[in-house]
């Protein structure tokens, strides 16, 4: 036996070695990677909805491993700026892009590659030193032979732009198809080091944030085409209501829900107020799962006029 445990410069060391490290999902809006970070990490972090734009923070999921520490960094959608929101969201996803470690760019199987894309792909080119990995996102849409013309296409377009992919990987985070192989191949790719965030954490977000999402996301809920962007929360304060038993907490939540313009007071309202109690009531069951408490949520709708498209308003509401 005495042979056998002499150990080589070459031989692996038996400590595994541990990784951690940021990666981000890119891709045009509604390419599914948000719900891409919910399936890595398993629980919902980033807000889905159908509709484009609506990430507007930079929420991290945590996908702790034994091996790694994998974290995710949510960028707003690079888009064609057209207001001065869509200027500062560009900005704020080409620093974070130079940061990471890893970038995933979605693309969604059944979509055929357009500019949007190569637009992603030309910006993501210009960023030498950090590796990409292409994911075709939502397979589950598709039959195989698409699946394979567009891997080619994703190939290609590498090839096009002077780039390599690092791994081109097909997932499906509605069927929870491959996307374990996922978290496996974006490991390797971080650099060696210990964990960043403590075991449980699941996203570095302030609650706060994290919970205006909520609440804008049940805003939005029914009266989208009506009010695409023009919703922004602000979570006022949060606070332990005094003077209750230590069994049974209760969370005081003052929110403001700021729209553009008073002729859409009424769309969020609803008649005799029932849209804005449903939305309440929604994003209140949302909040309690997430902080794990029972909450009081106190919502107000206020006008703020024109607010994407004014430095001193976006700055007030937290862009």
């Amino acid at each position: 036996m005495g042979a056998m445990s002499v150990r080589t410069q070459s031989s692996e060391p038996t400590e595994a070695v541990h990784r951690a490290g940021f990666a981000c999902f890119v891709g045009r809006p509604n390419a599914g990677k948000s719900t891409l970070t919910n399936a890595l990490v398993g629980q919902k972090v980033a807000i889905t909805s159908n509709r484009p734009q609506t990430t507007r923070h930079t929420v991290r999921g945590i996908v702790h491993r034994p091996d790694a520490q994998l974290i995710l960094v949510d960028t707003p959608g690079l888009h064609k700026p057209r207001t001065l929101l869509g200027e500062r969201l560009n900005d704020v996803v080409r620093t974070t892009w130079a940061e990471v470690d890893v970038i995933g760019f979605c693309l969604p199987a059944d979509q055929k590659i357009g500019p949007g894309d190569r637009f992603i792909a030309k910006e993501l080119a210009g960023i030498r030193k950090t590796p990409k990995i292409a994911i075709v996102t939502k397979t589950d849409l598709v039959d195989p032979k698409t699946l394979a013309e567009q891997l080619i296409a994703i190939d290609q377009l590498g090839k096009e732009l002077g780039f390599e992919w690092a791994e081109i990987v097909p997932v499906s985070a509605v069927g929870d198809k491959q996307v374990e192989l996922l978290a496996e191949l974006l490991v390797p790719l971080l650099p060696e080091g210990p964990a960043l965030y403590p075991e449980g954490d699941l996203t570095d977000e302030p609650e706060q944030v994290m919970v205006a999402e909520l609440i804008r996301e049940a805003a939005l809920e029914g009266v989208r085409d009506e009010l695409p962007h023009s919703i922004a929360v602000v979570v006022e304060e949060m606070l332990p209501r005094e003077d209750r038993p230590a069994d049974k907490p209760l969370l005081d939540i003052h929110a403001n829900v700021f729209i553009e313009r008073p002729s859409q007071k009424g769309i969020i309202i609803g008649p005799k107020g029932k849209r804005l109690k449903e939305v309440g009531m929604k994003s209140r069951k949302h909040i309690e799962a997430l902080l794990g408490t029972p909450v009081f949520l106190d919502l107000h709708v206020k006008v703020a006029k024109d607010w994407q498209r004014d430095p001193k308003q976006l700055r007030r509401l937290g862009f």
